[in-house]
């Protein structure tokens, strides 16, 4: 397979969200509508893989922020990659990765930063990449480990959690849909200052936005308490994964344990909706070197097990060539 690297254009926004849509390892974190809502905060640099005319993968990617002489796949979603659709397997994804390479050492950066899709959110296994990666020299520079539940083999919970969901069911009421965002930032942004100082990643107009976007893929499961939302999640919805991007409670809901019956109602819905796994998120600090064990095992109680989310570093000047 000869394979050609074509900078991405905005004529081929169609043709790249098609093809997202029938990949084996996509969400709808890769579309071209999700990554241009960043707007001009990040340098495009993403990449189309073609061969005899027809796209073969897509590579969602940007100049680091940080670094110019680096790209990052992509520095404004949680995983990136080579996208394809099946056929980049074995020896040809390690001749699309060297394509790549060339590609960016061409376009005079120094380093490719690769952040590969998790397993958990592949329709079908896809770790090609992974191996490929490790034929051309690139370096794992940073893990993430998220907690994630596999909905049909469950783990039992814990005493703790079956309690406090008991608890929860007597003075919480469950609802969905997007139409309480504007409540559930209030409690979010009131809950990340009083622990951490800190702010959303996305403003509530900029999540807004997304949900105008995608409104089949995101949804708000909100914990109502006396008629006011006290909790909830928002959760981005994938093919294969449930994934809860925000998760909020003010002290109120925390007296209650009402995150238990909003998990419970997330996770009874993903799993009726054949879903096969619904993802807490990661629980790590400085750059995955530090974990948040509290955090992890509050998570893990619900049920779930580890997922990793890697990142690999390649030196462009010193790539190695693999012989397939």
């Amino acid at each position: 397979m000869t394979i050609e690297i074509v900078r991405y254009q905005p004529a081929l926004s169609e043709a790249w969200n098609a093809f997202c849509a029938n990949a084996v390892n996509a969400t709808f974190l890769h579309s071209r509508r999700f990554l241009e809502y960043h707007g001009d905060r990040f340098l495009d640099v993403s990449v189309v893989l073609m061969h005899a005319g027809s796209i073969v993968g897509v590579f969602p990617a940007a100049q680091s922020p940080a670094d110019p002489t680096m790209v990052v796949s992509h520095p404004g979603i949680t995983y990136g990659g080579i996208v394809h659709d099946g056929s980049l397997f074995g020896g040809k994804m390690i001749d699309a990765l060297e394509r790549l390479c060339e590609h960016y050492r061409g376009s005079g950066y120094d380093r490719l930063r690769y952040k590969a899709v998790p397993h958990i959110y592949q329709s079908r296994p896809s770790q090609d990449d992974l191996y490929a990666l490790f034929r051309l020299g690139a370096r794992r520079t940073r893990c993430d480990l998220s907690c994630t539940i596999e909905l049909a083999d469950r783990a039992k919970l814990p005493e703790r959690r079956r309690r406090g969901l008991k608890k929860a069911l007597k003075s919480v009421s469950v609802v969905t849909g997007t139409a309480q965002v504007r409540a559930l930032w209030q409690v979010l942004n009131d809950n990340l200052e009083r622990k951490h100082g800190a702010a959303p990643v996305h403003s509530v107009e900029e999540m807004e936005q997304l949900i105008t976007r995608f409104p089949g893929e995101i949804e708000l499961f909100c914990a109502n308490i006396d008629g006011q939302v006290e909790a909830g999640i928002v959760v981005f919805k994938a093919r294969t994964a449930w994934h809860a991007q925000y998760i909020a409670a003010s002290e109120k809901a925390y007296s209650v344990s009402a995150l238990d019956a909003v998990f419970d109602r997330a996770t009874a819905e993903a799993l009726s909706a054949g879903v096969r796994y619904f993802d807490f998120g990661t629980s790590n600090e400085c750059e995955g070197t530090v974990l948040n064990e509290g955090l992890y095992q509050y998570k893990h109680e619900y049920g779930g097990g580890g997922a990793v989310h890697e990142y690999y570093d390649i030196d462009l000047l010193g790539v190695q060539h693999a012989a397939v």
